[in-house]
């Protein structure tokens, strides 16, 4: 946490913006009241079999190829298990290992080679569970919140159902193999909207790579991410990744599920029953869904200034004018032609100071207008916030060029390593090691 913030405050990750299909509609900065005009935009040729796209503000369907059929999710279905595991469970819990979790898969499954009595905590099952995809500690997890498989199948049904999911039916919480066991590329978006929610699950599903202890057949090892579109350095990366989830069975194909936001538009993408065009097909929905949402920038988020170059920038802003003035807007956001600003319960404006609203961290600068771009606080550090004005945290920058990450607490780090692996320098930038 920020040392010189009065505020006791958390600054919560981005991967909360999202409203979940229950929520109304934002309102103030972060709403998006653009018409989307997907008619002037080419449809993306999509070589999976099931597909889709979805605004995750809105849940509206962007584009759509068979995304209300039927389709096995194979390994995909361990967000929903994560999401479950992360409502139930603390991350310090044991959970320890029974015969029936280790033995119970079928023939060629991914697994850590776990034994009964072996020990993992619930915070690294989540790591080897969306890293590693390890089949077998997707029973462990399921028996240490549900009692039983069995028992946490029916707790994933609930959950998909109150998500609005109407074609799904889960009976393990791996994914392997059971006709029983299926999904749409519709329900899984909306699955993957609501995982995407959750600020652990987003830090674990965009780690490249994590250390587990030994167990009793293996010493200590590294896990690393299965989801190519999370790597800078890969050719298949995509800007902007906030969680993801690969799967493979030999009944499914390839299938994935990605969450990328840009500014102010957050999408859920979902490739299913795929012959190893899952990233391309991915990243075709995607360019297509930020192109009709009218965000083309390709990832990059440029700030009005840069860290160690330009200084300080000035103040963004949405720049829509409403007839109602500052003066006599009631409590909440208000926005007139010079940007958005906020009322407070004792009807002053707020100014030079931090707003805590809707699981988000804003900044107001002095002049009483919403800041979004670079800003330097005087405890030294940069800090970047989105064109919805939220704070960015946990979050890959790209200006001009150069590449930049903001930590958990929002502020820009320097001379170490990124989460991820990556080494910065002292004005920030990734070095490209």
């Amino acid at each position: 946490m920020r040392r010189w913030r009065k505020s006791a405050a958390l600054a919560l990750a981005l991967c909360l913006l999202a409203g979940g299909p229950a929520q109304a509609a934002p309102v103030g900065p972060g709403a998006d009241n653009r018409t989307v005009d997907t008619a002037s935009v080419a449809k993306p040729e999509i070589k999976s079999e099931g597909a889709v796209v979805i605004d995750a503000s809105t849940g509206n369907v962007l584009y759509g190829k068979n995304e209300k059929t039927r389709f096995y999710p194979a390994s995909t279905t361990k967000l929903m298990t994560a999401m479950l595991v992360l409502e139930q469970a603390g991350l310090g819990d044991t959970v320890t290992f029974s015969k029936t979790a280790t033995t119970n898969l079928e023939s060629g499954a991914v697994s850590l080679n776990l034994t009964e009595g072996d020990k993992l905590t619930v915070e690294q099952c989540l790591y080897a569970l969306l890293l590693k995809s390890a089949n077998e500690v997707g029973n462990g997890l399921a028996e240490h919140v549900g009692g039983s498989v069995s028992n946490f199948a029916q707790m994933m049904n609930k959950k998909a159902a109150e998500l609005g999911c109407t074609g799904t039916n889960f009976v393990n919480p791996h994914g392997l193999n059971d006709n029983s066991h299926y999904t749409t590329p519709y329900d899984m978006a909306l699955i993957g909207r609501a995982a995407f929610q959750n600020e652990t699950l987003c830090k674990v599903a965009t780690t490249v790579s994590y250390q587990l202890p030994a167990t009793k057949k293996a010493g200590a090892r590294t896990i690393t991410m299965g989801h190519k579109m999370v790597y800078p350095n890969d050719s298949r990366y995509y800007p902007g990744i906030i969680g993801g989830k690969t799967g493979y069975t030999s009944l499914a194909g390839n299938t994935l599920v990605t969450g990328v936001q840009r500014e102010g538009t957050r999408l859920i993408a979902v490739v299913m029953k795929s012959k190893s065009t899952h990233y391309e097909d991915t990243k075709a929905l995607l360019d297509y869904g930020f192109a009709v949402m009218g965000n083309t920038g390709a990832g990059a988020v440029n700030g009005s200034g840069t860290p160690g170059v330009t200084g300080p920038g000035s103040s963004g802003s949405p720049g829509v004018n409403q007839a109602q003035g500052p003066g006599t807007a009631p409590v909440g956001w208000g926005r007139d032609d010079k940007g958005w600003y906020y009322i407070k319960e004792n009807k002053s404006r707020a100014a030079g100071e931090w707003l805590n609203l809707g699981q988000a961290e804003y900044w107001i600068d002095s002049d009483g207008y919403m800041a979004t771009g670079w800003r330097h606080f005087t405890n030294g550090a940069w800090y970047y916030f989105h064109s919805s004005g939220a704070m960015a945290v946990n979050y890959w920058v790209e200006d001009k060029g150069k590449w930049f990450y903001l930590g958990s607490d929002g502020a820009m780090l320097t001379n170490i390593r990124t989460p991820d692996g990556y080494e910065l320098g002292a004005d920030g930038a990734w070095t490209g090691k």
